[in-house]
């Protein structure tokens, strides 16, 4: 046997299907909306260059220990005249054949526009830090022979916005290589007592 009340709680949420299905409705249509606006517009990764590098220390000590510190310049053009990034969190760090030697150094968060451009100058540094052997005799191979290359690493998180649609995270990885020639200053400016700052203007490969 049903009661009145039983029948009443049945009433109420029958007469509320249509408004329920309503909001269901309109969600799926902004979402699929979004989604499509996402697909058509596809935005493209951000050009990164590394403009200089300012070498205030680098050098290998026994037994198989390095000690850096550099300023790098690095620049970051979204190519998208639809798209806007978000830069929810940069990483940036130095390694040599393939070993990190530096600690990373994180940048603020920042939001870049259309067409925009955005600069970041972070130093990145690192006190005896322990390296293979092997790389500890590359180094000093290729300091004698005046040219170091090194590769400037940033790894981060972006997001995009689209008008008022805003994606979810994406990784970003920048691999950005530095030729630092040690043994001749006419590829660098002293700018203080052993500090010289080369001008690089390097591509950096960007992937997501």
């Amino acid at each position: 046997m049903t009661s009145n009340k039983d029948c009443g709680h049945h009433h109420h949420h029958k007469r509320f299907r249509p408004l329920y299905a309503g909001i269901l409705t309109f969600l799926l249509i902004v979402l699929t909306g979004s989604l499509s606006v996402w697909a058509i517009l596809r935005p493209s990764k951000p050009k990164f260059i590394l403009q200089d590098a300012t070498v205030y220390a680098f050098n290998v000590s026994y037994p198989n220990y390095i000690t850096s510190n550099f300023q790098v310049t690095v620049s970051s053009r979204n190519p998208d005249d639809r798209v806007g990034i978000y830069y929810d969190r940069l990483d940036i760090y130095a390694t040599y054949r393939d070993q990190q030697i530096t600690l990373q150094t994180s940048t603020p968060t920042s939001y870049q526009g259309h067409k925009e451009i955005t600069v970041w100058s972070p130093f990145i540094c690192g006190n005896s830090v322990p390296v293979s052997p092997y790389n500890s005799a590359a180094l000093s191979q290729d300091q004698g022979a005046g040219l170091v290359m090194l590769m400037i690493k940033i790894d981060g998180r972006v997001r995009f916005k689209v008008g008022t649609f805003i994606s979810a995270k994406y990784n970003l990885h920048v691999r950005c290589p530095a030729y630092i020639q040690f043994g001749s200053r006419t590829n660098g400016i002293m700018v203080g007592d052993n500090v010289v700052k080369y001008q690089l203007a390097t591509s950096c490969h960007v992937s997501l």
